[in-house]
């Protein structure tokens, strides 16, 4: 009933190539193998002759989110198809033994399967990127380190072609500086990030784009998404949060160059880095991606703009002990609605499995207005409303690249909301509908951020709603919610057994 969720504006932002191949265009040269340099080793101070060394005062540094031990080599997720068998799967798809793909998949009967059931394929390859930490996470990911930078005072004194761009999206002509925002904010991608690929890519912050096809193209080169800035700066920040949040999710990451070639993230990288490098790999091949990421490719750009990104990184970005808020459902108590969707990408397939998706039944199988209310899971400060969205600042400082932020999608809002409006829990957001989004029933997707950071409903801090806990599985969608002895599987049903949730919540406003 429901179809997998996606913005309306941009209906194709799969990582599949589209077009032509880009023409050969002067890069950088070849280089020789990354440097690295080591530690600067603590000295001790003596004050004098008879008193025993001092070893300096070090604030202890704060452990943050760790991520899991990869359990074996990276996988893709393949759909099983009508004819599709375990053996043609291990053959075909993955040149493995049928043993390997049942194990990886606890599959014991190779018969069972299933159309539509997701398999993971282990991928085959002996390149390896480098150890060489690029960027910090928060310089990726829309966070504290973005709070005093100013993206249309930044582009306006490069006049390159973006600072005199504009463009038409949902009826509103937008400048570029607007464009790189707008994506920033909705994929919660560092705008800086996004910038310096522009100009890596095409030239368009300091100057004119060299050829047609980075017109059109800018940060794709024709190799994925669609022409203008609007969709390239959107599939740009979908790589950017695949790489990520994938490698958030498994610990390892496989790179798909354009010629379909493929390499592994080295291990213990950040998931900002795997971020980058992900981006880059989307238009290179495996020599021209080793010149893109060494000390002459990408990073010179960078830093001519930017400066030491180290010397603003906040870290970490979400510390270990990091502890959710208190939440409640997000609708009105005494009313049962029904899981329809577990976690999945909570902005586009590319950001983490942030988000679950509830159904009033008033509108079933429909995109029609609900009657019944989105209410606030916790109290906070709306940031921005519309477009079928609501984000709540739960820290109250007004910044949604800081804190926990709460994000609301498919509302139609109620007619007082606007941003700097206080919530208590429980007060009335808007009403469920197809709004902001591809759907075919009418539901409120709802997902969570810290620092900027979407967090998997299911990960190492697993969403909790009026006591209700989120258990995911390796398919995007399925999964269910527990509270004690009572589980609820996610469905694209109405079933108050299977998948209905009645709210006991005893505040509504």
């Amino acid at each position: 009933m429901f179809k997998r969720w996606g913005p309306l504006l941009l209906p194709v932002l799969l990582l599949t190539a589209c077009g032509s191949p880009a023409p050969s265009t002067p890069g950088p040269a070849p280089l020789a193998s990354p440097t690295f340099t080591a530690a600067t080793p603590i000295t001790y101070v003596s004050p004098g002759p008879t008193a025993a060394p001092v070893a300096p005062t070090v604030a202890p540094v704060k452990a943050g989110m760790p991520l899991p031990t990869p359990a074996g080599p990276p996988t893709d997720s393949y759909i099983v198809q009508a004819g599709d068998t375990l053996g043609a799967i291990a053959m075909y798809r993955c040149g493995c033994e049928i043993a390997e793909l049942a194990a990886l998949n606890h599959i014991q009967d190779p018969a069972s399967l299933q159309v539509g059931q997701t398999v993971l394929i282990p991928v085959k390859t002996d390149r390896v990127g480098p150890p060489l930490r690029l960027l910090p996470d928060s310089e990726v990911v829309y966070s504290p380190a973005y709070l005093d930078f100013d993206v249309a005072g930044f582009v306006g004194q490069k006049h390159g072609y973006l600072a005199s761009y504009t463009e038409v999206v949902s009826g509103r002509q937008l400048t570029g500086a607007q464009l790189v925002e707008k994506v920033a904010r909705e994929y919660s991608v560092g705008p800086r990030l996004l910038l310096a690929l522009l100009e890596y890519q095409g030239r368009w912050v300091t100057g004119q784009p060299d050829s047609q096809l980075t017109v059109n193209f800018p940060l794709s080169l024709g190799h994925g998404g669609h022409a203008g800035l609007w969709y390239q700066l959107s599939w740009a920040a979908n790589v950017i949060n695949q790489g990520y949040y994938a490698y958030k999710r498994a610990g390892t990451l496989a790179f798909t160059f354009v010629d379909g070639g493929r390499a592994v993230a080295a291990p213990g990288l950040n998931a900002g880095t795997v971020a980058l490098e992900n981006a880059l790999a989307a238009t290179t091949n495996w020599d021209t991606w080793q010149q893109a990421i060494g000390k002459d490719g990408f990073m010179r750009s960078y830093e001519s703009f930017f400066g030491d990104t180290h010397a603003r990184a906040v870290e970490p970005l979400v510390p270990a002990d990091l502890t959710q808020p208190e939440l409640t459902l997000p609708w009105q108590g005494g009313l049962t609605w029904y899981l329809s969707s577990g976690p999945h990408a909570a902005w586009f397939d590319g950001s983490a499995w942030a988000a679950l998706d509830f159904a009033p039944s008033d509108v079933r199988g429909h995109c029609g207005v609900s009657t019944e209310w989105i209410t606030a899971a916790a109290p906070g400060l709306v940031l921005r409303s519309g477009e079928g969205q609501v984000l709540v600042d739960l820290d109250g400082d007004g910044h949604e690249e800081t804190g926990w932020v709460l994000f609301y999608l498919h509302v139609v809002p109620a007619d007082q909301l606007h941003a700097g409006m206080k919530l208590a829990r429980g007060d009335r957001i808007g009403h469920p509908s197809c709004e902001g989004g591809a759907a075919d029933s009418s539901h409120v997707h709802f997902a969570r951020r810290y620092n900027g950071e979407w967090i998997a409903a299911d990960g190492p801090l697993p969403m909790v709603l009026s006591g209700w806990r989120v258990v995911g599985s390796q398919a995007a969608y399925d999964g269910k919610m527990v509270k004690g002895s009572e589980v609820r599987q996610a469905c694209e049903c109405w079933d108050n057994t299977v998948n209905g949730i009645a709210s006991d919540n005893a505040v509504v406003h």
